[in-house]
């Protein structure tokens, strides 16, 4: 059953919003069994909404449009659906009773533009938000349904999960859609893929399919089964996550949504060891994403962002000869910033990151993108020397994957 998602808005056509709604859409509606085909941005615009209805609607049994559900002027997704359907908009009893108690909950003084949010198309089928003003609507013409929800993402998420989703369900009955993805670090996408070239063949010929989804120091290899029952499904895709591990298992950091902030806290804290960080060149993003881990309290112990040569000397103890020989970026200079902040912060381990993110700085012997990583505890301490490219976004997260799957590796060596 093939759907589409319509995201009205101009702010999301002029990148003052990003999108975040249609991904997640996509992703719950293909766990279900429907296949995603398109998804199209518009303004706010009643020619532009009536044009794209009519394209969706000739393609597909199933379309989804977000945005344009506010009290305010420009918001004229509601109005335009009503003529659409030709329609009428009535007061909803039930809808209105529940803005009257939102606006009582908050405090707020409700407006006559409130109230109308409470006119809604007679012939549709209303999803009340219970997290906001703005109702959802459903719609069936030639044997297509719309479904018409707020933007608001939370608000959104919560009609989708609270009951539009088990409506679609019980409209289009079909088999579900099994993933398993494979979250590898350390290895490039086209090696990879070389790497595995048989195995993916022979993956394929089972009746699965294999997408690469490569992101700046981690490719992720998800594992599709589709037409299959559940059972078989699981069995299948099991099966061959566990032939892969022989050719490239020691790339693999965890599975489906897991985050490399939180495979390590997970071991971090079955082994009862703390963590301390010392950053140069990423400026605090390690510890930021440690720090997003609920429960990191636990194993956290904290960081120094130590940018210039004297905080590198005076907070984590970096002798000045060395800084002053072989310069900040440097193995002996990443080593001496990882042991200083462990023995500051009393931490079983420690990394640290030392490097030039560019775009300027650069030396012909150390040249922009360049990087020493080190991690240290009670057992040993090394470092390891990256050459990253000249965008500097992308080069300070490159260097957080890779200091993170460095420590994450020395975690599993001591645990073994």
């Amino acid at each position: 059953m093939n759907a589409e998602i319509i995201t009205i808005g101009d702010e999301i056509l002029i990148g003052q919003t990003i999108d975040t709604n249609s991904a997640w859409l996509g992703q719950k509606l293909n766990a279900q069994g429907v296949d995603v085909h398109q998804i199209t941005s518009i303004h706010d615009d009643k020619s532009a909404i009536i044009s794209a209805l009519d394209e969706a609607g000739s393609r597909s049994q199933l379309v989804l449009i977000t945005g344009g559900l506010g009290p305010t002027k420009d918001d004229i997704t509601k109005t335009t659906l009503t003529e659409y359907f030709e329609d009428h908009l009535v007061i909803v009893p039930e809808v209105l009773i529940g803005i009257e108690a939102y606006f009582a909950r908050t405090g707020r003084p409700m407006l006559e533009v409130n109230r109308q949010q409470a006119a809604l198309p007679s012939k549709c089928r209303v999803i009340i938000n219970q997290r906001g003003t703005a109702s959802g609507m459903w719609f069936e013409k030639d044997g297509a349904v719309f479904i018409s929800m707020p933007g608001v993402p939370h608000e959104m998420k919560g009609l989708m999960d609270d009951e539009i989703l088990g409506l679609i369900a019980e409209r289009f009955p079909g088999p579900p859609i099994f993933h398993r993805t494979i979250m590898t670090q350390g290895v490039g996408e086209s090696f990879l893929a070389q790497k595995i070239a048989d195995w993916e063949t022979q993956l394929r010929s089972q009746g699965l399919t294999l997408a690469y989804l490569p992101s700046p120091g981690i490719v992720k290899l998800r594992i599709t089964a589709k037409g299959f029952d559940a059972v078989q499904a699981r069995s299948m895709i099991e099966e061959k996550i566990q032939s892969f591990m022989p050719l490239a298992g020691e790339h693999v950091f965890g599975f489906d949504d897991q985050t490399l902030e939180q495979v390590i806290g997970s071991y971090l804290q079955q082994m009862g060891k703390t963590l301390s960080i010392a950053e140069s060149c990423t400026g605090g993003a390690i510890a930021a994403g440690i720090v997003a881990i609920a429960g990191s309290s636990d194993y956290f112990a904290g960081g120094v962002t130590a940018y210039s040569y004297d905080m590198k000397e005076t907070i984590l103890g970096v002798n000045h000869h060395d800084l002053l020989t072989h310069g900040a970026v440097s193995s002996v200079i990443a080593e001496q910033m990882a042991t200083g902040i462990r023995r500051l912060a009393k931490s079983d381990f420690a990394i640290a990151t030392t490097g030039i993110a560019g775009p300027t700085g650069g030396l012909p012997e150390k040249p922009v993108g360049t990087v020493w990583i080190a991690v240290s505890s009670a057992h040993r301490t090394f470092s390891k020397k990256y050459q990253f490219g000249h965008n500097r976004a992308r080069n300070i997260e490159m260097t957080t994957n890779s200091a993170l799957f460095m420590l994450l590796q020395e975690i599993i060596r001591q645990r073994v």
